[in-house]
């Protein structure tokens, strides 16, 4: 949450300001300073695209009235529970389980109104994730998704219902450049 509201958040939240701040000061054991939440996004915290579950004490998550005390601008109400019942300290969650929650997690994904979405999470969540597609891609895209993410590292990815688009002009399409010209979006809108 510290990542995301570093990266995402809005300036330093002064004492004037209307709305609550994302961060509160030195939020999380930081030597911050408070972050307001004015003119940005909604954040909502989700279990679903957390790190590997279990046995290491960095993947348990703290309670989340503790979060709400450092982060009071955050919409936890997708989280059922208080405390973390997911984390086991002697059973670490079998990778086909973690796959299977970011499949959840991109089911949940794709029923948001919003078309633009940042996703923060731990590089474990999403190497794993994204080991899972690209099956028909070159051998190239095919390392480029299941290669490992670096700190605060960022990558653009979009999703797609393949069903939705009819017949594919190439299956080697997974964020590359389409053939054909580079017309701008903007203009498709005025009708070219």
């Amino acid at each position: 949450m510290q990542t995301a509201v570093g990266a995402f958040g809005g300036p330093e939240h002064t004492q004037a300001d209307a709305l609550l701040p994302l961060m509160v000061k030195n939020g999380g054991g930081s030597d911050h300073s408070a972050i307001s939440s004015s003119g940005c996004p909604p954040f909502l915290a989700l279990e679903l695209c957390r790190e590997h579950i279990g046995v290491h004490p960095c993947d348990k998550r703290q309670s989340v009235s503790t979060y709400k005390t450092i982060f009071p601008a955050i919409d936890f109400s997708n989280i059922e529970t208080d405390d973390d019942i997911l984390w086991k300290s002697d059973v670490r969650e079998p990778s086909s389980d973690l796959v299977a929650r970011g499949i959840r997690f991109l089911e949940w994904l794709s029923r948001r109104k919003e078309r633009e979405i940042v996703v923060v999470s731990h590089s474990g969540f999403l190497s794993h994730l994204l080991s899972v597609f690209g099956q028909n891609c070159s051998p190239v895209v095919q390392k480029e998704l299941k290669s490992s993410f670096h700190n605060c590292e960022m990558r653009s990815i979009v999703l797609t219902n393949q069903s939705e688009l009819g017949p594919m002009i190439s299956d080697d399409y997974a964020g590359g450049i389409p053939p054909g010209p580079d017309i701008p979006s903007d203009a498709y809108d005025d009708g070219l």
